[in-house]
């Protein structure tokens, strides 16, 4: 048990890679590292995979890439609706930043979403996403007025859910990815040969790929709230 809070306490830990020699000093994480790791591997994909691309006598390839971003974009639009298209993008490429993000200890590095720090990041954007959408779809009066639905007496719960939310959104995230990570710590101390292979692809592939999606789901529940 012993070796377990170890290990533990190291994926808590936050480690600084390097310092940017600028206003005083800018330590620069571990997890931001990865995440640069992260947006490079897809940026590179995307540029790979989309060259050559043609309007007739497509290639399989290209058939494959169009039949996978079509998937993509169409599950998030089924979440946020018709009304909220336009934010189709950006679930999107949140969904696939946290899917990859969760599932990239495969290859050896830390998770980014293990730290506290990026999972309430995400939830920020998220939130000032949706406040933004609301005003954007509502006007500025009609998104104050949304405060006191329906009815006035309700205005301080409405207000602390702009706070409830993104707490919710980070601490279901982050838990989440930790929790699966201390059972299979769990699992390797009681059965250290074959167990931990089989649910590796539970917990560190299913799972994760889970908790992006959940992440994404909730994301766009609440900006259909705000939009209708």
């Amino acid at each position: 048990m012993e070796a377990v809070a170890e290990h533990i306490q190291e994926e808590l830990n936050v480690q600084t890679v390097f310092t940017i020699p600028a206003l005083g000093g800018i330590d620069v994480a571990e997890s931001v590292v990865v995440t640069w790791i992260i947006m490079a591997v897809l940026i590179l994909l995307a540029f790979f995979l989309t060259r050559g691309f043609r309007t007739r006598n497509i290639s399989k390839r290209q058939a494959a890439m169009e039949v996978m971003v079509t998937k993509l974009l169409s599950m998030t639009e089924t979440m946020v609706g018709e009304e909220g298209a336009a934010y189709v993008p950006y679930l999107t490429t949140v969904l696939l930043y946290i899917g990859v993000a969760n599932i990239i200890g495969i290859f050896g590095f830390k998770s980014p979403t293990k730290d506290l720090n990026v999972t309430l990041a995400l939830a920020l954007m998220s939130i000032i996403l949706v406040q933004a959408a609301g005003i954007r779809a509502k006007g500025i009066k009609g998104w104050l007025h949304s405060f006191v639905e329906p009815i006035a007496i309700v205005t301080p719960f409405n207000i602390l859910d702009l706070v409830t939310r993104p707490l919710s959104l980070c601490m279901r995230l982050f838990g989440n990815v930790l929790g699966a990570f201390v059972i299979m710590k769990l699992i390797e101390q009681v059965l250290p040969v074959v167990l931990p292979a089989v649910f590796s692809v539970y917990f560190d592939l299913f799972d994760g790929l889970l908790q992006a999606y959940v992440f994404v789901f909730l994301t766009s529940l609440y900006i259909k709230e705000a939009i209708e």
